[in-house]
C-alpha cells in the first residue's frame, strides 16, 4: 500500500502544478484586460490625431510626440488656446490635499474615541457613521447644488472640500477604529504608570503604530476626491474651482471630441496618483493586511 501512495505522489504533484499555473494564466489575463483600457489611453495621449482617427484602427503607433501635451497647454504656435490645465490642477491639488488632512485628521481621532473610550450612544453614533458613507453621492448632487448656491458655496473650493470631507470621514473613521483596535490598550496604560500623559503615550506608542492604517486611509481618501467626477460636474462652473476630471469635458464640443487632448490629460491625472500610491506603497499594503478587520 505503501508503495502505491508513494506512487501518486508525482501525480498529485502534477496536478498541483497545473492548478498553479491555471490560476496564474487566469490572473494574467484578468489583468491584461483591466490594463488595456489604460495602456491605450496613454498610446493615444502621444499619437497624432491622424493615427486615433485611422479606419481601420491602428493597433500600433507609428509615431509617438508630445504634441498633445504641449497642445493642452497652449505652447504650440500654430494651435488654439489651451484649456486651462495649470488652473484645474492646482484646485484639484488644493481641494484633494485639504480634504485628505482634515478627513485623516478627524478620522484618527473619531477611531480612536470609538476604539477606546466607552460613551452613550457610541453603537448608534458609529451605525450612522457607516450608513451616511452607503448613500450614493450621486443622490445628493440635486440638493447640495440648491443649498450650496443658497449659501453661497457654489463653484467654490471650499464648498467640494466640505462634500468631500462628508465622504471621506466616515471611511477614515471605521478604518482608524480597527487599527486601534488591533493594539493593545496595555501599551498604552504601561506608558501612563512609567509617568506618560494619555497625549504623550498617544504620540509616541499608539500613533507611530498606527501609521500604517493612517497611511492606508490617507491614500483613499485622495484618490476617491482626486477621481471624483459626478458632483464636481455639479457643484462646479468656472475655472474658480474646476477640477481636472470636469475639465476633460472641455475637449468635448457639439460634433468633434478632442480624444488626443483628452487622452493627454487624463494622463496628467493619473500621474500624480500612481506617484502617491507608490510613494505609501508599504503602509498602504501594511494597513491593508493588518488594520482592515475590526477586532
Amino acid at each position: 500500500m505503501s508503495a502505491a501512495v508513494l506512487s501518486n505522489h508525482p501525480i498529485k504533484a502534477r496536478s498541483v502544478r497545473r492548478q498553479v499555473w491555471a490560476v496564474r494564466i487566469g490572473l494574467f489575463c484578468a489583468m491584461a484586460a483591466l490594463c488595456v483600457p489604460g495602456l491605450w489611453v496613454m498610446l493615444t495621449a502621444f499619437r497624432p490625431n491622424i493615427e486615433v482617427m485611422a479606419k481601420p484602427p491602428v493597433w500600433i503607433p507609428h509615431v509617438l510626440t508630445l504634441a498633445n501635451f504641449l497642445g493642452i497647454f497652449g505652447l504650440l504656435p500654430d494651435h488654439a488656446p489651451g484649456i486651462p490645465v495649470t488652473a484645474y490642477f492646482i484646485n484639484s491639488v488644493v481641494i484633494s490635499v485639504t480634504s485628505t488632512v482634515v478627513a485623516v485628521a478627524v478620522g484618527m481621532m473619531g477611531g480612536y474615541a470609538f476604539a477606546r473610550y466607552r460613551f452613550r450612544g457610541k453603537a448608534g453614533l458609529f451605525l450612522g457613521l457607516m450608513l451616511s458613507r452607503t448613500v450614493p453621492g450621486i443622490s445628493l448632487s440635486l440638493p447640495l447644488f440648491m443649498l450650496w448656491s443658497r449659501i453661497g458655496l457654489l463653484d467654490t473650493r471650499l464648498g467640494l472640500i466640505i462634500v468631500y470631507l462628508a465622504m471621506n470621514i466616515p471611511f477614515t473613521v471605521w478604518l482608524t477604529d480597527g487599527f486601534f483596535r488591533q493594539i493593545p490598550a496595555d501599551l498604552t496604560e504601561a506608558a501612563m504608570i512609567d509617568g506618560s500623559t494619555r497625549w504623550q503615550a498617544f504620540w509616541r506608542i499608539e500613533f507611530p503604530l498606527a501609521r500604517s492604517g493612517l497611511a492606508s486611509a490617507g491614500i483613499f481618501a485622495f484618490l476617491t476626491s482626486w477621481n471624483e467626477y459626478a458632483l464636481a460636474a455639479q457643484l462646479t462652473r468656472t475655472t474658480a474651482s474646476k477640477t481636472m476630471p470636469v475639465g476633460l469635458m472641455d475637449f468635448t464640443a457639439q460634433f468633434t471630441v478632442d480624444w488626443t487632448g483628452m487622452c493627454a490629460m487624463a494622463v496628467l491625472i493619473i500621474i500624480p496618483a500612481l506617484i502617491l500610491t507608490f510613494i505609501v506603497q508599504k503602509h498602504l499594503i501594511a494597513g491593508l493586511t493588518f488594520g482592515g478587520v475590526k477586532g
